[in-house]
């Protein structure tokens, strides 16, 4: 896990800054009607506008700028014609470049009329990511925020998806340490000021389990239960963890 230079954090607070300013152009520009090809469309021009490049789109052959998942549908979902409907969670995830250094955001959004249980399904997400976060601080361990994300999730008894997690971040879109959202705490590399991370629990409604669709992309509940998605690149500070893909940040 590799200490970032100060030159190297701000290409990748760059890359960042425009990952958020493309997740709130999503939260304006997403509702019943839309379609997420439209989104899709959205989002790479934002990106290549910015002086950036859209991180996803032909990584390992990945077709498209965002992952637009619907539903049951848990990440990697593909833009594609697909109607959004009210009662729809759209959970998109999108990344961008900056000289060679990677920014990476997600966020769950709820279409017009969505029921009480899926509302709560995506406030528990976002909060057991909050939670991760708050123990992103130099001295803990990695192993210290997997722990806080599971037990806030199953509180509420739903399930963290153990098929995907987070990630270290930079010149890569990939690095180590992978970043799990389950396992006991006090374990893992000790944390250090200047390690960068993307930190994205995904949490089922009903079980864990996950399915990989045809197109060798979409991962689905294997249950059909409704998943939600949220992600934030962080820096760790001595100060504590600075999120880079907060407007504002």
């Amino acid at each position: 896990m590799m200490i970032k230079s100060v030159a190297q954090i701000e290409k990748v607070r760059r890359a960042c800054r425009v990952v958020a300013e493309v997740l709130q152009q999503l939260r304006e520009q997403a509702r019943p009607g839309v379609t997420t090809g439209e989104l899709d469309d959205l989002a790479e021009a934002y990106i290549r506008k910015q002086g950036c490049l859209p991180a996803f789109k032909g990584y390992q052959g990945y077709p498209k700028t965002l992952c637009t998942s619907v539903n049951d549908q848990i990440v990697h979902g593909i833009p594609s014609g697909y109607v959004l409907k009210s009662g729809d969670l759209l959970s998109v995830d999108v990344g961008a470049v900056y000289e060679g250094f990677y920014g990476d955001g997600a966020t769950t959004l709820l279409m017009g009329e969505v029921s009480d249980t899926h509302r709560l399904l995506a406030e528990v997400t976002e909060q057991s990511l909050y939670k991760g976060i708050a123990e992103a601080r130099p001295g803990n361990r990695l192993s210290d925020i997997s722990h806080a994300v599971q037990s806030h999730v199953e509180k509420f008894g739903y399930a963290v998806v153990r098929d995907f997690v987070g990630h270290g971040i930079g010149s890569q879109l990939h690095e180590e340490p992978q970043v799990p959202n389950f396992g006991p705490p006090g374990q893992g590399p000790v944390l250090k000021a200047g390690m960068l991370l993307a930190l994205e629990p995904m949490v089922n409604e009903f079980t864990p389990h996950v399915r990989v669709l045809s197109d060798r992309w979409t991962a689905v509940t294997v249950d059909g239960g409704y998943s939600a998605h949220f992600e934030h690149t962080i820096r760790i500070t001595d100060d504590g963890p600075e999120i880079l893909t907060r407007m504002g940040e």
